[in-house]
């Protein structure tokens, strides 16, 4: 059964940020779809003052900004798990409430760490090396993942407690694990489904294998404390590293390397390890999120790894694998490809059997 939908009705979408990332463009799609799809008279919601934040990477998607939202039951708010949102989202009283779950492990962070004083001295010390030596001293995210030694029964519990999760009617998740941890949070609200996609024009880009390198791309803005470990294990291979980049420069740098790995936490479905696989990539990731679950990551077990000491040695291997018979290794991944590709249809199918 879904969410009920009446001529009059109207959906607003919560723009949090005026950031350019995949969370937000995904909430432009949204709108986007419910209004041409659906034909659900919808906006983008954007709750401060001052002028749209609207980047001309979305402009596509003729999306329509509003400040103020018309508190009725009738019609549906829908917003990201972003915590100091909760104030604005309080202030409804009438309207039904969405919350979707792009990322479980962003709002548990938050709530961990601005909420326990144990890590204040770990702050603390960081905004003092941001000042002095314009750098980051500890991986506070990699410090709380040891703590909970990546325990999932720690975020239902925080999930299963909290005020801003009781304040939804509703619940959308991006993925699989984002699903799981609601479920056994024994969540009472409804849960539905509704993943995200690759952008259509992204899905065109074509390939030349001939072009391809024995390189390894990674982003450092994932698992880097692991991944270093890596790389200073394998001096004979080359590392690039997705950073002040382009777009264009991402894609190029995708289409050359014959490997990309990830073994950041993977909050949500994440998107680079995605493009990389359209982009001909093998893509070898670890078990951290979404990345345990084949429903979200639908590559062979073979390319997942524990991120810990003794399986360097075996992700290594791996790689030289993938170098040395990449033909036969990119074939692996056409699965994930597949899957890829029929995201934007699938999404489309989902919005239409949750908002009746």
């Amino acid at each position: 059964m879904g969410i009920s939908i009446y001529e009059d009705t109207k959906i607003y979408i919560c723009l949090p940020s005026t950031k350019i990332t995949g969370g937000i463009e995904l909430l432009h799609q949204l709108t986007y779809h419910l209004r041409t799809e659906l034909n659900i008279e919808s906006y983008l919601y954007y709750p401060f003052e001052g002028p749209e934040p609207y980047h001309d990477v979305y402009k596509n998607y003729n999306n329509i900004f509003i400040h103020e939202i018309e508190d009725s039951e009738k019609n549906i708010l829908i917003y990201p798990e972003i915590y100091w949102i909760k104030p604005i989202m309080s202030k409804f009283k009438k309207i039904r409430k969405v919350l979707w779950w792009l990322s479980v492990d962003n709002f548990i962070i938050y709530k961990i760490l601005f909420s326990k004083r144990n890590f204040f001295i770990y702050r603390l010390m960081n905004k003092i090396g941001h000042i002095v030596l314009n750098k980051q001293i500890f991986d506070i995210k990699e410090i709380m993942y040891q703590k909970f030694n990546y325990d999932s029964n720690e975020f239902v519990k925080i999930i299963k407690h909290d005020s801003f999760v009781k304040l939804a009617d509703y619940h959308m998740v991006q993925s699989f694990y984002a699903k799981d941890i609601l479920e056994k949070s024994n969540i009472k609200k409804p849960i539905y489904y509704l993943s995200d996609y690759l952008n259509k024009d992204f899905l065109k880009i074509k390939t030349d294998l001939s072009q391809k390198q024995n390189i390894v791309a990674y982003n450092p803005k994932k698992g880097y404390s692991f991944t270093k470990k890596i790389i200073k294990a394998a001096p004979d291979i080359e590392f690039i590293p997705i950073i002040n980049m382009t777009r264009d420069e991402v894609i190029k740098t995708l289409q050359k390397a014959k490997v990309y790995i990830d073994f950041g936490n993977h909050p949500g479905k994440d998107r680079i390890p995605r493009e990389a696989a359209i982009l001909r990539c093998c893509v070898i990731t670890g078990k951290r999120g979404s990345a345990r679950y084949y429903e979200d990551v639908p590559i062979p077990e073979a390319y997942k790894f524990e991120d810990q000491v003794e399986y360097i040695p075996n992700v290594i291997n791996k790689i030289k694998d993938c170098f040395e018979n990449f033909e036969k290794r990119c074939c692996d991944f056409d699965y994930y490809r597949r899957v890829i590709n029929e995201e934007p249809d699938k999404f489309v199918s989902n919005l239409k059997q949750i908002f009746k």
